[in-house]
């Protein structure tokens, strides 16, 4: 048998195929599918479903009752809250296969989902974003952009820390940590100044 430096619960399975790196840990009636690429030091909660061909960051943090299905792409450090919800297919039916109709779905690194928000195929979330809780995302959601309600809008920015942001002819300093941050008078993005 050969050793592996990550945590399986004995309640849980992982198929053949699946690459896992150290020090993730895989909790309680969790299901992680054939060919699935998943980083290290990532953490997995109960009742968690990665489907086939999903790719997990390193770092990644998903909390209970997720399923994380095909074309869903999280990058570093991203946080998937209690019972979110991503979806592949924009108009599934029973009776129609539709696999090859996946649509891509990027959650770029940091981004933090809140608890039960659900997530419509097809579209990104920017690096850090920050979707609250509850919320439907119907549209892409750009870098730092704090955005929530149904659909989700973007409603001011937050700092890589979390802490939301205020910006003042075009430049803004986190309270929290002392970041600071522009926003290109072209692009209309925000960017971390240095």
């Amino acid at each position: 048998m050969i050793a592996r430096d990550y945590f399986v619960h004995e309640s849980s399975y992982v198929d053949e195929g699946c690459e896992i790196g150290s020090g993730t840990k895989i909790w309680h009636f969790s299901h992680i599918m054939k060919d699935c690429k998943i980083g290290a030091n990532c953490n997995i909660g109960q009742n968690v479903v990665v489907s086939p061909g999903v790719t997990l960051g390193s770092g990644v943090k998903i909390q209970n009752n997720v399923s994380v299905y095909t074309g869903v792409v999280c990058e570093d450090d991203v946080f998937l809250g209690p019972s979110c919800v991503f979806t592949n297919v924009v108009n599934p039916r029973a009776f129609i296969a539709r696999k090859s109709e996946y649509r891509k779905t990027t959650i770029k690194k940091g981004a933090s989902i809140g608890a039960n928000v659900t997530i419509v195929c097809g579209h990104d979330i920017g690096q850090y974003a920050l979707i609250g809780a509850g919320s439907v995302v119907t549209h892409d959601i750009p870098d730092y952009a704090l955005a929530y309600g149904v659909p989700a809008q973007v409603r001011g920015y937050v700092c890589q820390c979390g802490e939301q942001i205020c910006f003042s002819n075009l430049e803004a300093l986190c309270p929290a940590c002392g970041r600071h941050y522009r926003i290109d008078k072209s692009s209309r993005t925000v960017k971390e100044s240095k």
